[in-house]
Order: C-alpha cells, then sequence, then structure tokens
C-alpha cells in the first residue's frame, strides 16, 4: 500500500463513496483524506474527484460482508462524525481481510470506531421513532419537523412507510433542510430549496387538540416538582421546541 497526499473527492452518496473506496484499495492507494464534492478546499490542498454511481456495488457488497458489516459502515456514512470516509475506508479494509470476524477485531481503531459510531447512529434512529410529533395540516396531510444530530431521515422514513402507510405525510429535516414526502406508495426527499411548504395552516381538529392537550398539561402539572435539569437528561433541550407542551418554554 502506497501512502498519497491527496484529498480523493466523490458524488454525495453511499454508493459513489464505496465505489471510490474499492477503486483506492485495489489500487493500493491510502488516501491523505476522503471527502464529498462539498468539500471546501484550501490552497494548498490536492484533490482529486472520481465520480462513478454502479448501484450494483450494493448487494455485492451485502452478499460479500452480510448486513450487519454493510449496515455498519452505512450508519457510520449518515453520521455527522468529520472524519467519516476515512474510517470507513479502514473498516472496508480490514473487512476484506477478516470477513465477518471483523466485528470481533475492537484492538483495530477503524472498527471500535465504526462500532461505537453505527450504535450512536441507531440509537438516535430508534429514539426519534417514538419521538416524532406529526400535526395534521388542512390538506389532511401529516407533518412533522425533526433537527437530528446525524442524517437519519432516510432510515426514519421507512420505519414511517410501514406505520404510517396509509396516510400522506411529510417529515422536514430542519437542520439539513431536508423533505421525506410519502404518498401512500413511497416516500421521495427533496431538498427544502426546492419544495415550498406552507406549515402554519392546522386542521381545525389538530388546534383544538393542541389546546386541549396543553391546558390538560398544564393543569395536571405540579410546580413544585417541576425539575428541568432531571428532564433534560431524559429528553434534551433541542427536542423541546418540537413538543407541543414545551414549545412554548424554549
Amino acid at each position: 500500500m502506497r501512502k498519497e497526499n491527496y484529498i480523493y473527492l466523490y458524488n454525495d452518496s453511499f454508493i459513489s463513496l464505496l465505489n471510490l473506496i474499492i477503486i483506492l484499495l485495489s489500487k493500493k492507494i491510502i488516501p491523505y483524506d476522503i471527502k464529498d464534492t462539498k468539500y471546501q478546499a484550501n490552497l494548498f490542498d490536492q484533490t482529486i474527484l472520481l465520480n462513478i454511481e454502479d448501484k450494483n456495488i450494493i448487494d455485492s457488497l451485502v452478499k460479500k460482508f452480510g448486513n450487519n458489516i454493510f449496515n455498519i459502515m452505512y450508519n457510520v456514512y449518515i453520521s455527522n462524525n468529520e472524519k467519516k470516509e476515512l474510517i470507513i475506508y479502514y473498516f472496508f479494509k480490514s473487512a476484506l481481510k477478516y470477513k465477518d470476524k471483523v466485528i470481533y477485531m475492537r484492538n483495530l481503531k477503524c472498527v471500535s470506531e465504526s462500532i461505537k459510531i453505527s450504535k450512536y447512529v441507531t440509537s438516535e434512529n430508534h429514539k426519534y421513532k417514538g419521538f416524532v410529533r406529526f400535526k395534521e395540516m388542512k390538506n389532511k396531510i401529516l407533518y412533522a419537523e425533526i433537527e437530528p444530530v446525524n442524517d437519519i431521515l432516510f432510515k426514519l422514513s421507512r420505519h414511517f412507510s410501514k406505520r404510517l402507510k396509509n396516510e400522506y405525510w411529510i417529515i422536514k429535516d430542519v437542520g439539513r433542510n431536508i423533505l421525506s414526502i410519502y404518498d401512500k406508495k413511497m416516500f421521495y426527499l427533496v431538498s427544502g430549496r426546492e419544495f415550498k411548504l406552507i406549515t402554519n395552516e392546522l386542521s381545525d381538529e389538530e388546534t383544538n387538540i393542541e389546546s386541549m392537550w396543553k391546558l390538560f398539561y398544564n393543569t395536571i402539572g405540579i410546580q413544585a416538582r417541576k425539575n428541568d435539569r432531571c428532564r433534560m437528561s431524559f429528553m434534551p433541550k433541542r427536542y423541546w421546541k418540537y413538543i407541543i407542551e414545551m414549545s412554548d418554554k424554549v
């Protein structure tokens, strides 16, 4: 393997990244870094763009490594870790050597990091499955906003496409300005810049339910037992503005 001082760029997709890694490994190249095309290079960076979109790579890798190892790599990819591409590169390299036994090689930094990141992403996705709060709009579409640390909108949408398969719904990742739109058949991820959405027109029933719920919540609450520090240990404050009873407290 030879080390290079180049930063290799890939199109902003998991498939493109996997294809790039395969090329680098086949040529026995250890890159200085790997970034997507949104990366802002500085004056001294040397970059090489390799944009390959062979979609057959997914089935091939699942067959080669198994679902568990493939899912770990995908979870690392959708994480907010700044070095995720290099972590996947070294984990992929180790998986080629150790096959399905790689997950037991915790002494390897790339393996321990990958598993740790994957668990963090899985945990956040699981929390949002129960946390997402849909509101009914006047057009009967269910709408919800989330602001996750990791890019879990696709995974979350797969869950709700089964959980609410007979409803029209939209979930917006506010931080990334991406919307998932479900039409009772499948969901589509679109940029918020390309889709104009009116979110302040709640149905009359939704407005009444929210008002009654806030009244109920404030009525049964015991002021003397209020403990925001304890509350935040169970539900971080960044979630509060998307919860009906807490939105006024942010």
